[in-house]
C-alpha cells in the first residue's frame, strides 16, 4: 500500500522560507516521476514542480528561482524548498506519485498523470 505523508507546512511572513517533506512508503520514489501540487481556496489544483527518475526537474514559472524540488533516495523522501515566499503562495500543498518514470514536459502538471496523493500540508504566507 502506497502512502505519501506531507509535513513542514506552517505560517510565515512574506519573504520567509519553508521546506516541505513528503515521506513515502510502499513505493520507491527514485523510480517514478514525483511532483508537488498546490490548491488555494476557490482555485484549481496546480502543479508546482516535478522530478523524474533521472533527477530532471521542472518548476512552474511562478516559482522558478524561489522553489526547488529534490529528493533523498535513502530516506525515500521528496522535498520542496520554498524561499522568498509571497502571500499568493498560500495554499494546501500535496505531493503526488506517477506511474511513469519520467515527467512529461507537456503533461507533468496534469493531475491525471499522478496515481498516488498525500493528504496535504497547509502553507500560509502573510504580508
Amino acid at each position: 500500500q502506497v502512502q505519501l505523508v506531507e509535513s513542514g507546512g506552517g505560517s510565515v511572513q512574506a519573504g520567509g522560507s519553508l521546506r516541505l517533506s513528503c515521506a513515502a512508503s510502499g513505493i520507491a520514489i527514485s523510480r517514478y516521476c514525483m511532483a508537488w501540487f498546490r490548491q488555494a481556496p476557490g482555485k484549481e489544483r496546480e502543479g508546482v514542480a516535478s522530478i523524474s527518475r533521472d533527477g530532471g526537474t521542472q518548476h512552474v514559472d511562478s516559482v522558478k528561482g524561489r522553489f526547488t524540488i529534490s529528493r533523498d533516495n535513502a530516506k525515500n523522501t521528496l522535498y520542496l524548498q520554498m524561499g522568498s515566499l509571497k502571500p499568493e503562495d498560500t495554499a494546501m500543498y500535496y505531493c503526488a506519485a506517477s506511474t511513469r518514470a519520467y515527467c512529461s514536459g507537456g503533461y507533468w502538471s496534469h493531475q491525471a498523470e499522478y496515481y498516488h496523493w498525500g493528504q496535504g500540508t497547509q502553507v500560509t504566507v502573510s504580508s
